[in-house]
């Protein structure tokens, strides 16, 4: 399974990266650093599962969102933030993510939802 990881925060990731590694199943992990990142990374990798922050240098992870689904890149998207408002969640929703997250409250289920895409 190929995930790539969007967020401008290198601690979030490369705690992720090391959960997804700890979860198992040989997973691919990429990591982008900014808006722009994300969406080029999405295009050339086409990943599986993506997990983007809503706030990013160069955009948005609601920017990413929209602009994958409008290029028609097939990948699950799960939104993980500091920001779980429900204008968010509705914006994401509508924008096409599969799930959103609460990075203080939620972290590890991001984890989960992978277990169950990986079987």
């Amino acid at each position: 399974m190929k995930i790539l990881i969007a967020d401008d925060a290198e601690p979030v990731r490369k705690r992720l990266a090391a959960m997804i590694k700890k979860a198992g199943g040989g997973h691919t992990v990429a990591e982008a650093t900014d808006a722009e990142e994300a969406v080029h990374m999405a295009e050339k990798m086409e990943p599986d599962f993506m997990i983007i922050d809503i706030r990013m240098p160069k955009g948005t992870g609601i920017d990413v969102l929209k602009t994958i689904k409008a290029r028609k890149i097939e990948t699950v998207v799960a939104i993980l933030t500091n920001y779980p408002y429900p204008q968010y969640r509705e914006k994401c929703i509508e924008a096409g993510a599969d799930y959103f997250f609460d990075k203080s409250t939620e972290f590890s289920r991001v984890i989960d939802v992978l277990k169950g895409f990986a079987k």
